[in-house]
């Protein structure tokens, strides 16, 4: 985790599944659409691959902690082997950032062999776990992914295909998932009923290839088909695409942090370009929380698009207020308030000519403990801000999340425990404003939105016992 993200909300994971029905490499793709997803998950990776016209269940696996261009090598890709196969980067919101829970999980059991890579949280897991340990089921990790694994195969040992084995796992399952599994001949991805994680099919000439994000089609050289239904399940064979809608509903509910952070610039969610959003995002912040100055300038990265909006709404000319040094590297959180300081001045520098004199609207995404914005402010003032004016392109975190996003739990969630006027104190600014939760519909259009963690309507019930946080 990097020291200047260390107030930010993490994703958990992204997907990438890859059938060249023509007998093709697949790993390289694979690789080639991690890297794209890459800002979906930084502790970890994997890649698990298959030959459809080779033995039977045997599928090559590669996982390692660290980036993707970390973790493989080019003789390492040239290892895997096989026309099928799905990929996974990840950040751990359950279960240890260890390379035991690394993902793609490959399971073997009477019936085959399978690999699975899951992004998202269920909020049934402990229950369902302790079901499959009393009927023999072992654990290898502590993940929700891997409980997802040992319901599917449990299922395939009374199922003719790995269709039916998904599909029965879908309806015990509750909470978000994207999750893309890899069998000997087939490739098959479902999307949660209530759609809060993003899945989108895409091809290559014979190639099919589904993805967390549309940005990760391009990167292998595929293009967009369309986004894959809330509830929905695609199979890939040689004989092409089949779907089947039996777990579709019309209450959907989009997590809204894809729009505000989560998602890459270039993606198109559900419809919803995410440039666009965030433009829309800053626009309607400048609406509701005007402020007189001179220059308006973004957190980098993902404050300046919804900084720019700003601008444009009011007039206020737009601006870089600081230099990001792309080439430190993963810095760590580290054990000291000084070296944690160190380090954010390590990723960012103040452009001290563009800000000297200058009053300044700072525009971020989220304060989630309010640390890092502390240490920006600051580094403002003292290269020579006559103000700054924090504005955050999305509500206040009240409430945790229990479907896949880090939001910690209310203990460490600084706006629920202080006012803004109280926040705007602790960390220096001039004056704080948060966007209001009625506006976020203009992000995203009449797309239904899950926004459990800013007004605590979670769009599907948890009992006290799935609260783990």
């Amino acid at each position: 985790m990097e020291t200047i993200q260390s107030d930010r909300i993490r994703e958990a994971c992204g997907v990438f599944g890859v059938f060249d029905t023509e007998g093709g490499d697949a790993a390289h793709s694979i690789y080639m659409g991690l890297c794209a997803l890459q800002h979906r998950g930084q502790e970890s990776c994997g890649i698990a691959v298959c030959d459809t016209g080779g033995p039977k269940g045997n599928i090559c696996c590669h996982t390692g902690m660290g980036l993707v261009n970390e973790v493989f090598r080019e003789e390492d890709i040239k290892k895997l082997s096989g026309n099928l196969g799905v990929g996974h980067v990840r950040y751990s919101t359950t279960g240890a950032p260890t390379l035991q829970n690394a993902q793609p999980l490959v399971l073997n059991y009477i019936k085959g062999t399978l690999a699975l890579a899951h992004n998202g949280n269920l909020v049934n897991a402990q229950k369902l776990r302790h079901t499959l340990e009393l009927s023999g089921a072992l654990f290898h990790t502590d993940t929700d992914s891997e409980v997802i694994a040992h319901c599917i195969a449990r299922e395939r040992l009374r199922t003719k295909t790995v269709e039916e084995a998904v599909l029965n796992t879908a309806q015990k399952i509750r909470g978000a998932y994207a999750l893309v599994i890899a069998s000997p001949k087939k490739l098959t991805a479902i999307r949660d009923p209530l759609g809060i994680k993003p899945l989108c099919l895409g091809r290559r000439g014979n190639t099919y290839v589904i993805a967390s994000e549309d940005c990760a089609l391009r990167s292998a050289g595929a293009d967009f088909l369309r986004d894959i239904r809330p509830g929905e399940m695609v199979t890939v064979t040689e004989d092409g695409i089949r779907s089947n809608t039996a777990l579709c509903q019309e209450k959907h509910a989009h997590c809204i942090f894809e729009y505000i952070y989560f998602a890459r610039l270039d993606s198109t969610l559900d419809g919803i370009n995410i440039y666009d959003a965030r433009i829309r995002a800053g626009a309607a912040l400048a609406k509701s929380a005007p402020a007189q100055a001179d220059l308006v300038c973004g957190v980098p990265d993902s404050g300046i698009p919804a900084a720019k909006g700003y601008a444009e709404a009011s007039g206020i000319p737009f601006g870089l207020a600081f230099y990001k040094n792309s080439y430190v590297g993963r810095t760590f959180i580290k054990p000291t308030q000084e070296e944690r300081v160190s380090s954010v001045h390590l990723k960012l520098s103040v452009l001290t000519s563009v800000v000297k004199g200058k009053r300044l609207v700072l525009v971020d995404d989220s304060i989630v403990r309010g640390t890092t914005i502390s240490h920006l402010i600051r580094m403002l003032k003292e290269a020579g801000a006559l103000s700054v004016h924090v504005r955050i392109s999305s509500p206040p975190f009240l409430y945790p999340c229990y479907f896949g996003t880090d939001v910690p739990s209310n203990r460490q969630l600084i706006a629920s425990s202080h006012t803004a006027e109280e926040i705007r104190e602790m960390t220096g600014a001039d004056s704080l404003s948060y966007m209001r939760i009625q506006d976020l519909q203009s992000m995203a259009g009449d797309l239904p939105l899950c926004r459990a963690c800013f007004d605590g309507n979670y769009p599907l019930e948890i009992k006290k016992t799935e609260r783990r946080r």
